[in-house]
């Protein structure tokens, strides 16, 4: 796995970044394809974040992609299979020895598609605890600016955390 990384204060430049790979997976996923959200730090203004797009395609059926992976590959995407979540497929696209989009695609219904949106939408309504998880991540970057899985693992714990209390929120805002 690559350990280079960068970190970055957002961009506005993200939000049309990921609305061209949206258009390129809807080309390629064709009606497999439900919908496809934009998440992870860069779908929330004014929160810094390593410059990766992250994208959640939801699909008809998780053995819908399983027959999209070649097509997938072919595009430049690299599959991952599930990796670490049941019922996810994940893919990658690298530029230069860097990564720039992470693919998290699932099936319609999948929980995890409603986890995914509630923290990114917690985010988008809380500017102080958007302020919060960039402090955690600017201090993560500074602990550990050449390994990545560092960086991840030491901002698991406050994520967890805020996680529940965005799903709670979010069940709210839907319910």
């Amino acid at each position: 796995m690559r350990s280079l990384y960068t970190f970055t204060d957002y961009s506005p430049d993200w939000p049309l970044a990921f609305e061209q790979e949206a258009a390129q997976l809807r080309g390629l996923l064709g009606e497999t394809l439900v919908a496809i959200h934009h998440i992870g730090s860069t779908s929330v203004p004014g929160l810094a974040a390593k410059p990766i797009i992250d994208l959640l395609p939801v699909a008809r059926s998780v053995l819908a992609i399983e027959a999209k992976t070649p097509h997938l590959e072919a595009a430049g995407y690299r599959a991952w299979g599930e990796y670490g979540l049941p019922g996810r497929r994940y893919f990658t696209r690298d530029q230069d020895g860097y990564r720039t989009h992470n693919i998290h695609i699932y099936g319609q219904g999948d929980p995890d598609i409603e986890r995914h949106l509630a923290f990114r939408d917690y985010l988008r309504a809380h500017p102080a605890v958007r302020d919060q998880y960039a402090a955690v991540k600017r201090a993560a970057y500074a602990q550990y600016p050449a390994n990545i899985d560092g960086y991840s693992d030491s901002k698991h714990g406050w994520i967890q955390t805020v996680e529940a209390e965005a799903i709670a929120w979010y069940s709210c805002q839907s319910g």
